[in-house]
Order: C-alpha cells, then structure tokens, then sequence
C-alpha cells in the first residue's frame, strides 16, 4: 500500500525475493510519487549525519550504492556533482570536526578543505572551511519510482492507481484490503503509506504511540541567469540542537538550482501550496499532546521558521550567509514538500526508520529522510520481513 519509493521498492523485491508471489500495489493517487517522493531536492546522500549503527546509517550507505547501480542500469540520469558542508564560524567549524568524526566512523569519503580551496572550488560560497563529500549526487526521484512501477508491472505486478484504502481487516489467513471500488484478500500487507502511515495503522486496528505531524518544507529556484552559480550541493554545519538540517543549494539533474527548504508547521498533511489548511488535519494535530510540546520545546526555531516563510529577505539570510552575492529578486517560488515527521505523545521526534508488526502486515510508521536514497536497501529488507514472516 502506498506508490511512493519506498512502496514500490518493496514491491520490487517482494517479487524477486519469492518467485511464486504476485503483488498488488494501491495508490490513493492518479500517479505515482505524488508526494514524498515527488517533493524533495532529489540529493543521493552519503550518511554523514547518521547515528553510527542506526538504521539510517546503515540504509543510507546501502542506498547511496544501490540507487547509482540501478540508475546505470535502467538509464536513468544522475550525477556525482559532490557536497560541501560550509562552515561560517567557529563554533560551525568545531561542529564540522564531528561530522568528519562521524564520516570516518559510517566509511565515508570525505575530506576538510580550508577556506582558499573552498573559494577555489565555489567561487560564490563563502566560508571559513568545508566538508568535501565527493560520493553525494542527485537524481530524479519520480523516474526511479516510475522505473519500480514498470518494473513491478512486468513481473507479476499490479499498479493500481485512484484506489483509495477505507477498510483493513485481519484474520489468521491473511487480510483483506477494502478501496471504495473493491475488496482485495492477501496473505501479507505491507504499508508505506508516509504522510498517512499513522492513520492506516489505526485502519488497521493497531495501537501506536506515534503520530504524523507535518512540517512543510518550502522551497525557492534560482532564475537562469544563476545558472552555474554552484557546480556542488551546498549545506550550512547542521546545529545539533536543531532536527532539521538547514537551508541549502541544490543543483538538480534537469538543470536548476533550488534553494531550501525551511521547516514550517504544516496545517495540511498534502497541502503543497502556501497557506494550505486542512481542518481534519489540523484538529488531529490539536488534539495531540506531542505537538504542543513540539512548539513548546522549540519556540525559538518554530519562530524563526515562519518569519522566513512570511519574509522572504529573512529567508535570503539564511542563504547569505554562506553564498553572499544571492539578491532577493534570485529567489523565484518552486514547489513545496512535506515532510512526514513521527512524534512521540512526549514531544519526541522519532529520527530513525519504525516498523510496526502484526501476524500478517507491515506498517512503516515512520520513513524519515534520506528514505529516497535508502529506498531500495529498505525495500530489500520489508519484503524480507513479509517474506520470514
């Protein structure tokens, strides 16, 4: 359930994992990767961020391989254009120290560069020194889960789109799905159904402690005259205190440069555009105890967030700090994401990947970034699960 990356990953591997399976995927949606998938900066990461030993760490460095080896051979465009991690300060640069710590413990190429080398590789990055992460690419996501969907299509597979999910029922034999059309039985259901996992697992009559909360992530594209104004993805020293990782630039393998995203409170779970409101999405939200706390714990971002997602000189800021010469008028709108965070009722946010398991499913309740560029080594391991199981 669900034909976003991760979904249609694991249907792959369902089918190459046992010969005799045949496999139905259910999209609410009239295409594919319509929301996660479709919305992000399209960055083949590397895992420098990662917790040692923590299932990002470990999918990330997995996916960073997988996802070249299956460009190359399905044709599909990318490139390994590299990252730098811009230090703007000291207290960044001694932050930086850790990263190359962690780089060096997940098996990551990576190597400082003082400020001369930076100015020399990035003429229009300022700092005062950087990570060179040579390994980092970018991709078109939406083409790899369109690849998937071909795929799984030819191999005893199904795509069904427009087949939204009202029913989940299981028995010791198996389950039985209810879309509005129709009722499909199976013998295992597994659901990677993102920014609707926690509502599909209560569907399903499973008790979880999570809950989504979404933050939209807003993105702005540099016009074509900037074209070639960095060759790199560019990120500022991620603060540890902070859950997201900052403004960056990112090159993109159809040729633009866009810019972000910050990180806003969502008021609609699959409201792209700006000022999107959903009120069954926001009564939910209300009426948990762990988005209070949220906010509660991080009054001082959740400020600053929406200031430059009113302001679009504060956003400019952001960006200034580490590429200089960007003007206001350099920022043109580009499509917003979402991004499906899970939240304990405590106010945690839950950074690693969680499975939830019954007798006969697999619900994927949380699937944080960088799941696109994990997206196969994750599905490789799901149908493993529905596989043992």
């Amino acid at each position: 359930m669900g034909a976003g990356i991760v979904g249609l990953s694991t249907a792959y591997h369902l089918l190459r994992a046992d010969p005799d399976a045949t496999v139905v995927v259910l999209e609410r949606e009239a295409t594919v990767a319509v929301h996660q998938t479709g919305h992000n900066s399209g960055v083949i990461h590397s895992g420098i961020y990662y917790e040692p030993g923590s299932l990002k760490a470990r999918f990330c460095k997995a996916g960073e391989r997988a996802t070249k080896d299956f460009c190359r051979e399905h044709g599909i465009d990318f490139a390994e254009c590299g990252k730098l991690i811009v230090a703007t300060s000291a207290v960044e640069d001694e932050r930086m120290g850790a990263l190359e710590q962690r780089a060096s413990v997940n098996g990551i190429a990576c190597r400082r560069v003082d400020r001369a080398e930076l100015l020399d590789m990035e003429p229009n990055v300022t700092g005062t020194a950087a990570l060179h992460l040579p390994g980092t690419g970018i991709v078109d996501y939406p083409a790899i889960a369109r690849t998937l969907a071909r795929l799984v299509g030819a191999d005893r597979g199904e795509v069904r789109t427009g087949s939204g999910v009202v029913g989940i029922r299981e028995n010791a034999s198996g389950v039985t799905v209810s879309t509005e059309r129709e009722d499909i039985d199976c013998d295992r259901l597994v659901v990677c159904a993102g920014l609707q996992s926690d509502r599909l697992a209560e569907l399903a009559g499973l008790r979880v402690d999570v809950q989504i909360v979404p933050f939209r992530g807003e993105y702005f594209r540099l016009p074509a005259a900037r074209a070639g104004f960095v060759q790199r993805l560019i990120y500022p020293v991620p603060d540890p205190e902070l859950p997201f990782l900052g403004v960056h630039l990112s090159p993109t393998v159809a040729g633009d440069i866009t810019v972000g995203p910050n990180a806003v409170l969502g008021l609609a779970r699959q409201g792209y555009p700006k000022f999107s409101v959903n009120a069954r999405d926001v009564a939910r939200m209300a009426a948990f105890p762990g988005t209070w706390r949220i906010a509660a714990n991080n009054v001082g971002l959740g400020v600053r967030e929406i200031r430059n997602s009113l302001l679009k000189g504060s956003y400019l800021a952001e960006c200034r700090k580490y590429a200089p010469a960007l003007q206001k008028s350099d920022l043109l709108p580009a499509v917003a994401g979402i991004r499906a965070q899970a939240v304990r009722r405590d106010g945690t946010l839950i950074h690693d990947f969680v499975v939830a398991e019954t007798a006969r499913m697999i619900h994927v309740l949380n699937s944080p970034s960088p799941a696109a560029t994990a997206a196969l080594p994750i599905g490789e391991h799901l149908a493993g699960l529905a596989v043992i199981g």
